[in-house]
């Protein structure tokens, strides 16, 4: 069997991906090891004999892929945090990881650990897989000689080594803090409202308006700016016919206004306008309609809802839209993407011309497009080789990992250029991901198996482990008590924020679960890019100090 494995790399890498994906989806006290799990599985099969290893070309795609998809997706939130504190997000970790390198540069001197081993340990502590495959990346362009093999296995040893309790003690560590202060997630999701994210369901309510003339002097943009609602207005029966509910339009005693929004939101405007109605005239189809509408249309994805003026165009509104799982109020400033799912409310006389505008196609976001993904991948990788000077004669290079995340930030920002799109579907982008990373971690456990088991049965390991456990607790208390005692950053975004520190996502799935909402996305979303290029700049000058 062995041979039959080593002669069908396919069938290793299969192999490999079956048995170590379900493994890391069994959960243990809550957490679990997530996709991680495929290169412990690697490292078992791999072990077994040094012959057993997949081609280098597999992690290598593997990494690419998962990477560029990731800067994709977070190119958006990443450049808007900085409008509100991501900058002081970002210097947070920045901070907290430069200590925790400068730490890794002397345990490694003191201990006597080879520079390959304390940078693949502090990848691993910190559970850095990008940081992983820099390390790799540099040994390669750099080393020429017939061992090449054995050098490029000391870093995933090291890596593999710290790696669990990367996840574990930093799990610990949240549960530690939540428990030791009494956070309440429930009561700072409420003041964290204006952030975007939903944190709670949306529901949709008739009001019917009582309290004149408080409420019918303003148009109804006024009165939500002036009292904070946030809710999005549908439609309005007045006197038997029905309309859109006009940002412009001033309401009047016996209306019926519909409103989405959360239950808290809906409250306040139903005390506010008058009181809620059993009436449903949302479903009332004899003169309006609604519907779900796929966005698939390139000349739309990209833009902000206020740019599209769907009102002037076609009578319409959209009440709500969905990315991935969780529903979203709209508003001007919302940037629409290949894959969401809109609900539009108009005459239905309209409703075609819209969904038609808008695409409704699934089938047209089922099929990437090559041109603009091949094309920003490609200028990734070539950045990732171009090499950048450093003070002190260092050369840096952002490698396979971080000339991607690079290029992939940008273009995800950007959006679309005229017709191309640079963003991928929701779905189609989430598939990538998963396969690169799946791809990743199982090369680079079957090439570093049987170096990781030699090195345990030396005695070497353990010490290795211990120092990761070192680094990883101190990496999180330190970045916990820093934010959220000094900074005063709220624990909801904090747990989200170390999550992005350890470019972690079992720990982002951790805290999502704590706090039952998704502002800890925000938190990760905001730090996730620069940690990962910090780490892999950290590595870097980690082989070059320790050599």
């Amino acid at each position: 069997m062995t041979k039959i494995l080593i002669d069908n790399p396919l069938l290793l890498l299969f192999l490999v991906a079956g048995i170590g994906y379900p493994l890391g989806r069994i959960k243990i006290r809550g957490s679990s090891f997530g996709v991680a799990a495929v290169l412990f599985v690697g490292l078992a099969f791999g072990s077994l004999d040094p012959a057993m290893k997949l081609p280098e070309v597999i992690y290598m795609l593997g990494l690419s892929l998962f990477i560029y998809a990731i800067g994709l997706s977070g190119g958006p939130t990443f450049m808007a945090s900085f409008k509100r504190q991501g900058l002081r997000y970002n210097l947070l970790v920045i901070g907290v990881l430069t200590v925790c390198a400068a730490v890794a540069a002397v345990a490694g001197k003191l201990l006597h650990l080879k520079s390959t081993i304390a940078a693949g340990m502090f990848a691993g502590s910190l559970t850095s897989t990008p940081a992983l495959a820099a390390i790799l990346d540099t040994l390669k362009h750099n080393y020429s000689g017939s061992g090449l093999e054995d050098l490029l296995a000391e870093p995933v040893v090291g890596y593999s080594i710290t790696y669990p309790m990367g996840v574990i003690g930093t799990v610990l560590a949240i549960s530690l803090a939540q428990r030791l202060w009494r956070i309440n997630f429930a009561s700072e999701a409420k003041q964290l409202r204006d952030l975007g994210a939903p944190t709670e369901p949306l529901r949709n309510f008739t009001i019917r308006v009582t309290r004149a003339p408080v409420c019918c002097a303003k148009p109804l943009e006024d009165l939500r700016r002036e009292q904070g609602w946030d809710v999005i207005f549908g439609r309005v029966k007045r006197a038997g016919q029905f309309q859109l509910a006009t940002m412009e339009e001033k309401l009047a005693v016996g209306d019926l206004i519909t409103v989405v929004g959360s239950s808290g939101e809906i409250e306040r405007a139903a005390a506010y306008l008058g009181e809620k109605s059993v009436e449903e005239i949302d479903l009332d189809r004899s003169e309006f309609d609604f519907r779900r509408i796929f966005v698939s249309s390139p000349e739309v994805a990209g833009r902000r809802l206020k740019d599209l003026n769907l009102r002037k165009r076609f009578g319409a509104v959209i009440t709500r839209v969905r990315r991935g799982d969780d529903d979203f109020l709209p508003n001007g400033d919302l940037v629409l993407e290949l894959g969401d799912r809109v609900r539009v409310v108009t005459h239905h006389d309209n409703m075609k011309a819209v969904s038609r505008y808008l695409g409704d196609s699934y089938r047209a976001v089922s099929e990437v497009d090559i041109l603009t993904f091949s094309g920003g991948l490609a200028l990734g990788l070539l950045l990732g080789i171009l090499p950048i000077p450093l003070p002190g004669g260092i050369t840096f290079k952002f490698g396979f990992a971080g000339g991607p995340l690079v290029v992939a930030l940008i273009l995800g920002t950007i959006g679309h250029s005229g017709k191309m799109v640079w963003n991928l579907p929701y779905s189609a982008n989430m598939t990538l991901r998963q396969i690169g990373m799946v791809l990743f971690l199982a090369g680079i456990g079957t090439r570093a198996g049987y170096s990781f088991l030699s090195t345990f049965t030396k005695g070497g390991g353990v010490l290795i482990f211990g120092t990761g456990i070192i680094l990883t607790c101190l990496a999180s208390l330190a970045a916990l008590w820093i934010g959220y005692r000094l900074l005063k950053i709220p624990m909801t975004l904090l747990i989200g924020i170390i999550a992005g520190m350890q470019t972690q996502t079992a720990v982002l799935g951790y805290a999502l679960d704590q706090t039952r909402n998704d502002l800890p996305n925000i938190g990760f979303a905001s730090v996730y890019p620069a940690a990962t290029i910090y780490k892999i700049i950290c590595v870097q000058v980690l082989l070059a100090v320790l050599e």
